[in-house]
Parts: structure tokens; C-alpha cells; sequence
């Protein structure tokens, strides 16, 4: 590719001088940039935005880049068709990704990401992406943190943040807790090692105040359908009821057989069930083994056994213990309680697939019609009673499986006889009658731990003071920034690395002025990306996380394009802080988002790409040779947009001749009145094109264009300039650095993006007069035919025999029927 001045292109097309040239213009008039005067004032508002990267990596891969250019060209096509289309960009710095890749590499992070954020920069602006560079943020740096603690700080005020000991997934090779979702068939996401369960005392969001709202906004979002399903299955809403069962005691000590009396102090276990109308077929209890009340359940004779298997259970990580399909384990506590329907003691069992996080840590087991409970019961030898029965079913057969059907309650007392529907109510309020049970709605949802015991990441602002207690850091203080230390490798000990500094954590109280010591756990770095957006159009105001009025123009966001794998961590926690902001009265809407579409994945020659495997795409070398417009394309002309493609070398070459040919027509374009055919064509691709684009139809969108050039360039005809002209519009959001060239050698000023205007169509001009029909003899496709559209069935058959290639195979037959689809088909059936 030629090197000469970026001001001046050659006639030939060389993308290298043409996007130097155009992106040097971008930066030196700000055509992408906004100042806070523009963004107070804009009267037509548009928000688009992309997930920012983790800057974890030597640099950015070719999945990123069809990401980010996805979401660049929806940006374009609004501001093209006259929308002011705010584009910011930036790098969630902070987390264990780029603390591990720091590791990795053996230098501190905070001198080896600032390096990271330069190179993804360098990256990013080669690709030619709409981004306004004055409105940039990084997680890591203090002018930004300083709000993440601020918004720590508004949600511990609202009651929304508590410490607590709870059990959570703790990798022992990344020394530190782990959500669920990190866990994959019970290894670390990051590093493939076993993952255990411990109990820490963490920090915590009460997400789980929000789950109501959380799971019935998602109706109102115009989403991707897999991601509003990934969160609805999340959060997981389910009616039913909490009953209370007694705890019982053994009159002989020690004896599994030995009748029961209800102590005098009368503890109960709490369980929510779904099937309260099952409640007379429980007969055993399980509880988590982490349960509170396993203590004081269990006899001294069991005591040894529990215990072991408590700690058994403490080695597994939560992911694993929720598998349906694994063998059960237990053990009995010795203990009972008293099933409130049936007035029988059951047996108290501890064990691992149930959960703390989940209802009331407690099931009552009902072996006879659920299949884990079943499994349970036939592994340990426990009774197994029917309550309900189906159809032509007398509720005497012995049951060897669980029955999970519709039918009518057996052995249910008052109840003998009712459908299941019905008697799920009437147990419950026969059971609140007594004071044993009440009506509930349960969520599968748990609240957000935010704790990380790590040493990269934002300081959570609390002191702790032993005259005041917990202290959150007065607002004028903040930031609390993290310091520079050389021991930031975690260890397995649970505690961050910034506790080995007293000369940080040691600080006063400033409550009552003595001495206090500051949390060295940092926060996780999802709520680092939770409100990003809202500081965007505000980081140039170091008074405010964001101005009012900016905030008020164009928050919510229109449109926010990522990956699916971030459906139930980053959505989620940015919808909840979104609405806690909302009812604290800091913002004036609750859902962040308005619109959100999940962008598809790219591989490599069929292959996933890895770095083990050495076919991962690093965009650099492609776009030096190619560049960056050709790669844009061909990316997005892979495959469907949300669906991902196969990236394959030799796949760029028709991207490249397609934008050359383009160049070429528009250069030796003349002035003529279009041909009827081009203009007819030329209309139906702007529909095209205009509606793919809303759909993210980009490949299709892509292919249209092609298609319309070739005819545009039929036959070797010269174009006319009327028929390129609108083609340079159209694939603008596309390749912009050759559109604004294009746009420039057409006599045009300013740039494109700004001058231009998306270009309209004639709804009735961009219906083709001709159709083509295929023609078959007896089922077998003989012929291809253009013909009028609309053409009547005596026409078409007419037509058809008299073409050559018809008459070959009818010749010497005679036509016995004719089947005839309008528009379409044409078929002679001969004899």
C-alpha cells in the first residue's frame, strides 16, 4: 500500500492513505466529539453504546472488533438518518482478568494496564469506530472510582448494603470468591481448579429486595428473547408456601426408633414449598448442612457422622451441589420433627444438595412425587408415601417412581378427593388456621456479594471503629484510593492483600476521632460496569458522577450491543443499581436500557479459537493489509450479526473487490437519467438495506449492495452518478473512511456523516415489474422465466410453451394440468 501524505489520495484505491487521511480529519475537527454545551442542547438524542472491554490481554481479538463494529455501524445509521449519536467508549481496567493477566506477565497491574488501556487504544481508533474520545473512562482511575465508592456509599444509606458470613464459592488458586456463574462443572472459569465452599464474611447488595420488580420490568424491554429468558430463569419466581415443622426429641437418647415429643420451647424448620398440597406425603426432612439448626437437631450419637459430612460438603463449591444428577449423600441428624398435617414425627437428614441461598435452607421431602427426593428416599431406605393420584389411578399401587403429574390428593385427610390446583390452596390456609404455615412467594435470585478479597480493585469505603462500630467514609473523602503496593499476589488465607499494610488500613474514625481501621476488601468490578454509562456524558464534571440535565437528555440508553454471557451478571446488577439510584431520586428512570441485542460469536475456519489451539485473530495484521473498511465488511458479512460466523482468510477478498469496484463506479460516474432497471433496483436495495440495518440484518444488508452494484455496472456500462451516490450513503456505516473520501470526490463538503442523509425510497418504484418464474415439467425444473408481474395463468402458460427449453421436454406429450402459483411457479404436467 502506497505511504504517501495522508491529505492527498491517489486515484487508485489505497486504504491505508485513505483512512490515515480521514481518521487524522475525525480527530483534528472533532467530527465524533461533544462538548458538554452540544450534549445539554441536543434535540434529537441518540445513545449508543457498547460493553467496554476488560483490557486483560495483550490486545484486542477479532471477536472484540466484530463487536464493537456491530454496534458502530447501528451508530452511524441513526446519525445518518438524522439522530446526534453520542458513541463513548472505554475499559473495565480493574478484576481479577486483568489482575490475572498482571500476574501472569510478573509486573503490578498498575503499571502494567495503564500500558494495556494505550495499546486496546491504538487498536480501537485503527478500526475507524464513531468514538467520541473526549468522553472516556477507566475503572482505575481515582476521578472514576471515586463514584463507584460514592454509589457504595448511597446504597449502604439506603439500607441496601450489609456484611455477613455466608457461604460462597472460593477458588483456592485464584484466592478469591467466585459467583455461580464462574463456576463451571465445579473449576474456576479462569483456571480450571476444583472450587470449594467457604464461609467468609463478605459484603453484600440486597439485590433480592428488587427481584419482583427486576423479573416483571423485563416484560417492557425490548430485548434479545435468550437474554430476557436468561434473566427470568435467574431470578426464578415461584408461589407457594412456608410451613413450620416442629423440631422434635427422642425420649430414649440416641434411638433413630424411639417415639418423639415437641420440645417445650417449640423451635420450628421453616420450608418453602411449591406442593404445600403434598404436605401429608413428607416424610423426612432435609436441611443444608450449613443450617443453623443442625446443632441443636443433632444427637450425640450422630454427632461424629454430621460433622464429617459437614465438612465433606464445605470442600464442594455451590455450582456442584446444585446438580440434579449426581448420586445422593446424606446423613441423619438422629433428630425429628413433626409434620404439621399428620402429626408424625419424621426423620431430620442433612445434605448437600440442599442450599442455604436458596428458600429457608430446608426441604420437607415428599418422596412420592418428587424425583430427587424419591432417589433420596430409595438410597437410604425412608418411607414413601402417594398423596396424589392420576387418572383411573386408586392411590393404593405402590409407587417406583415419583408421580409429578396432575391428579387428585390420597391420603390427605380433609383433603381426599381435591385437585391438586385446589388443594394447594386449602392446605395452606388450613395450615395458617394453625399458625403453621402462610402464603409465599420465593425467589431463586440471591443477593450480590461484592466482596473480593484481591488487590485490584476500588477500596470499599468502610472504616471500623471499635467505640462507633462500621463507619462509612464521609463523602468529601473519597476517593479512598488504592496504593501502590509490591505484595499484591493474594494467598489463600481469605484476606486481601491490602491487609498486610497497616500504614494504609490504620486510619481515625471520623465519627469520634480514634482509631479505625479501613476494609481491605475491594469491590467486585461488576459494580464498576453497574453505572459506567451514566458517567460517560458526564466525565468532564468533577462535582457530580453525573449532571442532572446531561443525564436527563439522553439517558436511558437507546442501544446497547454485547455478549449473551453477561445476561445474569452485568444486566442484571446494572438494572438493580439503576432502580436503586431511581428511588433514592439521583436519576429519573429504572431501566438502563432500552433496547439490547446479543451479538453472535465468531470462530475460526469451524474451529472455537484459543490460544492453545493458535488460531486466534489478532485484527492488526488483516486490517494493515486489507484495511480497516475491507475488515469491517467482511466481518459483518460472516454470518448473522447475533448468530456469529466462520472467519476465513480467503473470505476477505470479495469485501475488497467489492469496495474497489465501488471506488472505480463512483469515480467514473456521469451524469445521466437513470436507466428504469438500475432505478427500479436501485430503490428496492435502499428498502433493503434501510430495514436490515434495523434488524441488524448486516450480512444481508451487505449482499444487497453487492447485488446492486453489479447491476448498477451490467454489461460493462459506465454508472450514472445518481445511482452511485446513494450506494456511497448506504455503505457508510460500513466502510466509513472510503464513504467520506467518496463523498468528498463527489463535490461534497463536510463529512458524510453530517451532511449526508440517509437516503429514502419509493415504496412502489422498489417493486420489480419482472418476477421470475420457474417453470417445471412434471415436478423437475426445466426453465427459468422473467415475466410481468402479476401475469394471468393463461399468459404464463403461454409463455412457457413457447420457450425452447420448455418445449424440448414436452414435445410429442400433451399438457393434462397445469399447476400454477402466482408470481412464482409454473408447472406443466405432461402425459
Amino acid at each position: 500500500m502506497s505511504t504517501t501524505d495522508a491529505t492527498h489520495v491517489t486515484a487508485s484505491y489505497h486504504p491505508a492513505e485513505v483512512e490515515r487521511k480521514w481518521q487524522q480529519r475525525w480527530d483534528e475537527q472533532g467530527t465524533n466529539a461533544w462538548t458538554a454545551e452540544r450534549l445539554r442542547s441536543a434535540d434529537k438524542p441518540f445513545y449508543n453504546l457498547m460493553m467496554f472491554p476488560y483490557p486483560s490481554a495483550e490486545g484486542l481479538h477479532v471477536g472484540n472488533i466484530y463487536a464493537f463494529t456491530g454496534a458502530d455501524i447501528f451508530g452511524r445509521f441513526k446519525r445518518l438518518q438524522g439522530h446526534q449519536v453520542f458513541e463513548p467508549i472505554g475499559f473495565d481496567a480493574f478484576g481479577i482478568h486483568s489482575e490475572n493477566f498482571a500476574l501472569k506477565q510478573g509486573i503490578n497491574p498498575m503499571e502494567l494496564i495503564p500500558r494495556n488501556v494505550e495499546r486496546f487504544t491504538k487498536q480501537l481508533r485503527r478500526v475507524g469506530l464513531m468514538y467520541d474520545w473526549d468522553h472516556t473512562v477507566d475503572t482505575t482511575r481515582p476521578e472514576y472510582y471515586k463514584w463507584t465508592q460514592w454509589i457504595f456509599l448511597q446504597l449502604y444509606k439506603a439500607g441496601l448494603a450489609e456484611k455477613k458470613e455466608a457461604p460462597v464459592n472460593w477458588c483456592p488458586s485464584c484466592n478469591t470468591v467466585l459467583a455461580n456463574e464462574q463456576v463451571i462443572g465445579g473449576l474456576c472459569e479462569r483456571c480450571d481448579t476444583p472450587v470449594e465452599m467457604r464461609f467468609l464474611s463478605q459484603w453484600f447488595f440486597k439485590i433480592t429486595n428488587y427481584a419482583g420488580r427486576l423479573l416483571e420490568n423485563l416484560k417492557t424491554l425490548d430485548w434479545s428473547d435468550t437474554t430476557r429468558k436468561a434473566q427470568e430463569n435467574w431470578i426464578g419466581r415461584s408461589e407457594g408456601a412456608e410451613l413450620q415443622f416442629p423440631i422434635a426429641r427422642p425420649k430414649v437418647a440416641d434411638d433413630r426408633h424411639a417415639s418423639v415429643e415437641i420440645q417445650a420451647e417449640k423451635p420450628v424448620i421453616r420450608v418453602f414449598t411449591t406442593r404445600p398440597d403434598t404436605v401429608f406425603g413428607a416424610t423426612y426432612m432435609v436441611l443444608a448442612p450449613e443450617h443453623p439448626l443442625v446443632e441443636q437437631v443433632t444427637t450425640e450419637a450422630q454427632r461424629a457422622a454430621v460433622d464429617e459430612y459437614r465438612r465433606q460438603a464445605s470442600a464442594q463449591d455451590l455450582v456442584t451441589r446444585k446438580k440434579t444428577d449426581k448420586t445422593k449423600t446424606g446423613v441423619w441428624t438422629g433428630g425429628y420433627a413433626v409434620n404439621p398435617a399428620t402429626k408424625q414425627e419424621v426423620p431430620v437428614w442433612i445434605a448437600d444438595y440442599v442450599l442455604m441461598e436458596y428458600g429457608t435452607g430446608a426441604i420437607m421431602a415428599v418422596p412420592g412425587h418428587d424425583e430427587r427426593d424419591f432417589e433420596f428416599a430409595r438410597q437410604f431406605d425412608l418411607p414413601i408415601v402417594r398423596v396424589v393420584a392420576g387418572e383411573g389411578d386408586d392411590g393404593d399401587t405402590p409407587l417406583d417412581q415419583a408421580y409429578t403429574g396432575p391428579g387428585r390428593l390420597v391420603n390427605s385427610g380433609r383433603f381426599d378427593g381435591m385437585e391438586v390446583v385446589e388443594a394447594k390452596r386449602a392446605a395452606t390456609g388450613w395450615l395458617a388456621e394453625m399458625g403453621l404455615g402462610e402464603q409465599r412467594i420465593n425467589y431463586r435470585l440471591h443477593d450480590w456479594t461484592i466482596s473480593r478479597q484481591r488487590y485490584w480493585g476500588p477500596p470499599i469505603p468502610i472504616l471500623y471503629c471499635d467505640a462507633c462500630g462500621i463507619v462509612p467514609v464521609p463523602e468529601d473523602q473519597l476517593p479512598v484510593e488504592l496504593p501502590f503496593i509490591n505484595d499484591y499476589k493474594p494467598d489463600a488465607s481469605g484476606i486481601s492483600p491490602l491487609a498486610r499494610h497497616e500504614e494504609w488500613y490504620r486510619t481515625t474514625c471520623p465519627s469520634c476521632g480514634g482509631e479505625a481501621r479501613r476494609e481491605t476488601d475491594v469491590s467486585d468490578t461488576f459494580l464498576d460496569s453497574a453505572w459506567y454509562f451514566l458517567r460517560y456524558p458526564s466525565t468532564d464534571h468533577d462535582a457530580v458522577p453525573f449532571d442532572p440535565q446531561i443525564t436527563k437528555r439522553w439517558l436511558p440508553v437507546d442501544s446497547y450491543i454485547g455478549g449473551n454471557e453477561h445476561a445474569v451478571l452485568h444486566l442484571l446488577y446494572a438494572r438493580f443499581v439503576t432502580m436503586a439510584l431511581k428511588d433514592m431520586g439521583h436519576i429519573h428512570f429504572e431501566e438502563p436500557f432500552t433496547r439490547f441485542r446479543a451479538h453472535g460469536l465468531i470462530v475460526k475456519e469451524g474451529s472455537k479459537m484459543s490460544k492453545s489451539r493458535g488460531n486466534v485473530v489478532v485484527p492488526d495484521a488483516y486490517i494493515a493489509d486489507w484495511g480497516a473498511d475491507t475488515f469491517r465488511m467482511y466481518l459483518m458479512f460472516l454470518g448473522p450479526y447475533q448468530e456469529g460466523g466462520d472467519f476465513r482468510d480467503s473470505g476477505l477478498t470479495g469485501p475488497y473487490n467489492f469496495l474497489t469496484r465501488l471506488w472505480d463506479s463512483v469515480l467514473t460516474s456521469v451524469d445521466r437519467p437513470l436507466d428504469a432497471a438500475v432505478e427500479q433496483k436501485m430503490h428496492a436495495t435502499i428498502k433493503k438495506v434501510t430495514e436490515d440495518l434495523e434488524a441488524l440484518s448486516y450480512n444481508t444488508a451487505v449482499a444487497a449492495m453487492m447485488e446492486y452494484l453489479n447491476v448498477v455496472r451490467a454489461g460493462g456500462r459506465t454508472p450514472e452518478r445518481a445511482a452511485v451516490e446513494p450506494l456511497v450513503t448506504l455503505v457508510a456505516p460500513f466502510a466509513p473512511h472510503m464513504a467520506e473520501e467518496l463523498w468528498e470526490r463527489l463535490g461534497r463538503g463536510g463529512s458524510v456523516f453530517d451532511e449526508a442523509r440517509w437516503p429514502s425510497f419509493d415504496a412502489e418504484k422498489a417493486v420489480a415489474d419482472t418476477v421470475e418464474f420457474v417453470v417445471q415439467v412434471n415436478g423437475k425444473v426445466r426453465a427459468r422465466m422473467q415475466m410481468a408481474r402479476g401475469i394471468p395463468e393463461a399468459e404464463a402458460r403461454d409463455a412457457a410453451l413457447a420457450d425452447e427449453h420448455v418445449q424440448r421436454w414436452i414435445e410429442g406429450k400433451q399438457v393434462r394440468k397445469t399447476i400454477f402459483v402466482p408470481d412464482r411457479l409454473l408447472n406443466l404436467v405432461v402425459g
